[in-house]
């Protein structure tokens, strides 16, 4: 009996630090980023995930139009939003 506890509770232990070292932490960005994503509004200084600086200047349900400095309009994903400089609110 003695020999599955001393070999059972070091794997539970394992499990717990893995759980709250590594699992917990990425739910909560994953969970931040959607919703960021979902908030997104017209105005919005938005960076991509492949680093182009725009503006937000219409969203659909799964695209986002971006306005670069040139003035070209650029299509993207929503997924494809990595950050918010600056939100149209503030």
């Amino acid at each position: 009996m003695e020999g599955l506890v001393g070999t059972v509770f070091p794997l539970l232990l394992m499990f717990v630090l893995f759980y709250f070292l590594l699992i917990r932490p990425q739910q909560k960005r994953q969970k931040a980023v959607q919703q960021m994503q979902s908030d997104l509004a017209k105005g919005d200084k938005v960076v991509t995930i492949g680093g182009l600086h725009g503006i937000v200047d219409a969203i659909d349900e799964g695209t986002v139009v971006i306005k670069c400095g040139d003035g070209s309009r650029l299509t993207y994903d929503r997924a494809a939003i990595r950050d918010v400089k600056e939100s149209a609110g503030v």
